[in-house]
């Protein structure tokens, strides 16, 4: 079995895989002071909730945007799980396909990722919607060329902004309105209009701009926790793939291989 390790800004993603099929996922806050002991006894129990133990685990990937989290993740892989971890887009794990953008190495790991999935799931050219921390858009050309993309604040990060800013407003669950109204008729409402609808508004706007640029047909491809939060809301998504970035790693690990 594969334990794939997805170390973002926000949480840190664990799923286990059997022949590319995902039997478990947990996540926990990204925390860069937490040792590779704290994350075995975290695990070691939700592994044995799962019915799983840490003997059946023969091989770990990791992939990670928090440079500091690096360290500890490769200690429990090598102490606790007696292998050691394959790092997402160094040495045999390399990312494989051509990055056609100015800056190629300050793409991030999970972005890559989406990339490696999105071209392997899907032919044609892709707009892929990742929505984390930050809400990315990457262009992923018909043979899996990275062409470039968008970064946007998460909406989390918007919200977090708007309540921090200004004194008065209260803190909001995120979550899709009832209405589709886009008329407020008190403060929670309007907040919720202009967080949700004005995201929804963001997103149509930037993918209507991206597939004018592109002048092909274009698949668009959403993926991240809050995917699902959008899904009803605006047609602009061909399909919902929220394991995409885990889809990903298990995918590079076989080609490291």
């Amino acid at each position: 079995m594969l334990l794939a390790i997805d170390a973002g800004n926000t949480n840190v993603v664990f799923a286990l895989l059997d022949g590319g099929e995902i039997r478990a996922r947990w996540r926990i806050a990204t925390d860069p002071r937490r040792t590779a002991d704290e994350y075995a006894v975290w695990l070691s129990q939700l592994l044995s909730l799962e019915g799983y133990d840490r003997s059946d685990v023969t091989g770990v990937i990791v992939a990670t945007v928090v440079p500091r989290a690096l360290h500890n993740l490769q200690v429990l892989s090598s102490k606790y799980f007696k292998t050691d971890a394959v790092i997402a887009g160094q040495g045999k794990a390399e990312w494989g396909f051509a990055l056609d953008v100015e800056e190629p190495n300050s793409l991030g790991a999970d972005r890559a990722l989406n990339v490696i999935a999105g071209h392997a799931l899907h032919q044609g050219d892709l707009i892929i919607i990742d929505f984390g921390t930050a809400t990315t858009f990457e262009l992923v050309d018909y043979r899996g060329a990275y062409k470039g993309g968008i970064i946007a604040p998460g909406i989390n990060l918007s919200l977090d902004a708007l309540v921090t800013a200004a004194a008065k407003l209260p803190r909001i669950a995120i979550t899709a309105p009832e209405s589709t109204s886009v008329i407020g008729r008190n403060t929670v409402d309007q907040m919720h209009i202009g967080i949700y609808w004005g995201y929804v508004a963001m997103i149509e706007g930037l993918v209507a701009r991206m597939k004018a640029e592109i002048g092909r047909p274009v698949k668009v491809i959403a993926t991240g926790g809050l995917a699902v939060l959008f899904e009803k809301r605006t047609p602009i998504f061909d399909v919902i793939e929220p394991d995409l970035t885990i889809q990903g790693l298990a995918m590079l690990w076989e080609r490291s291989r």
